[in-house]
């Protein structure tokens, strides 16, 4: 007891002297699937928070999810402290539309990042050229719980199809659809996703596969009547062997937490990554051409945190009355 006694008291001279150590606090991102930028995403946001420790005493870790609606509804229960989400599925969620029975009014964006095109990705032999001819093919539609499958379930309610449309609707994550792609399990696969990205890729360099073009009627109606959707535009240049630009629409990736989350700690975390930028831009291609004005507005469909908003008014991005 005497030796424990005078091993507190050094440990508290210590303290004293060296200044007091932050004390832990553990918060959780979620992310996607291991192939996406979600992951990315993620993981790179915590890199920068770990990287500050020993001064604000966060720890953080970004665990592989089911993606958009999965991560909010998991905030929402309490078992993530953040997420990764569509911009789309940032509002479905806040006004209880879409997958959401009931409205979150306690979510809350921090910022947004990287622009997210809804893909489509077909076997070259499948006679796929347009959204359209889906109709009749295998197609993978996303697992439930994932923005992709949140995306799809609204552009096929504009066009007026169900999943009795395809032969096959499959429900693959996306870490396993380019293997079916190229294994003939399936004719086509979407994805909302920021670019150049490894699965896509991995789908090009494996099999002969295709992007195809998501235009139309109903698309431009989608993009007229929300926000929070625009045209989007894949460069061809991102990906060895695909000669033309792809045309779509799309939506951002959105970084979103509770309202229930300190004001301290998400002020930290923003900190961590704006006081690091231009490190966390050269964390993934997608994040190149961020800039720190369109991620404190771009696609922030919720109400800002008011930690977010503190470091934003401090930057003088943001005005104090805001």
């Amino acid at each position: 007891m005497k030796h424990t006694k005078t091993y507190l008291a050094v440990a508290a001279l210590m303290a004293g002297t060296t200044g007091a150590v932050a004390q832990e606090e553990f918060i959780t991102i979620g992310t996607g699937g291991q192939t996406g930028v979600y992951y990315v995403v993620g993981q790179s946001i915590c890199r920068l928070v770990n990287r500050g420790t020993s001064e604000h005493g966060l720890q953080c870790t970004a665990p592989s999810t089911g993606g958009s609606v999965a991560n909010i509804n998991a905030i929402k229960s309490g078992d993530q402290t953040m997420g990764v989400a569509q911009s789309d599925q940032q509002f479905y969620g806040y006004n209880g539309e879409g997958s959401f029975d009931e409205p979150y009014e306690k979510l809350r964006a921090v910022f947004s990042v990287h622009p997210e095109p809804f893909t489509v990705v077909a076997r070259a032999d499948a006679g796929i050229e347009t959204f359209d001819d889906l109709a009749g093919k295998r197609v993978n539609i996303g697992n439930p719980g994932s923005g992709q499958r949140a995306t799809m379930d609204v552009v096929m309610e504009a066009a007026g199809w169900t999943t009795d449309e395809f032969s096959l609707a499959s429900e693959l994550k996306a870490t396993e659809q380019a293997q079916a792609l190229c294994d003939n399990k399936i004719d086509a696969f979407v994805y909302q996703v920021g670019h150049p990205n490894g699965s896509i890729q991995e789908a090009f360099s494996s099999c002969d596969a295709a992007f195809v073009d998501v235009d139309g009627d109903y698309i431009d109606g989608l993009i007229e009547e929300n926000d929070f959707y625009a045209e989007a535009t894949i460069p061809a240049s991102l990906y060895e062997g695909v000669e033309d630009d792809t045309t779509t629409f799309g939506v951002r990736a959105t970084f979103v937490t509770s309202e229930d989350v300190a004001e301290d700690t998400v002020y930290e975390v923003v900190s961590a990554v704006f006081e690091n930028f231009d490190r966390f831009k050269r964390l993934h291609p997608a994040f190149g051409n961020l800039s720190q004005e369109e991620m404190i507005s771009a696609g922030l469909s919720a109400p800002l945190h008011a930690g977010a908003e503190k470091y934003y008014q401090e930057q003088g991005w943001m005005d104090g009355g805001s």
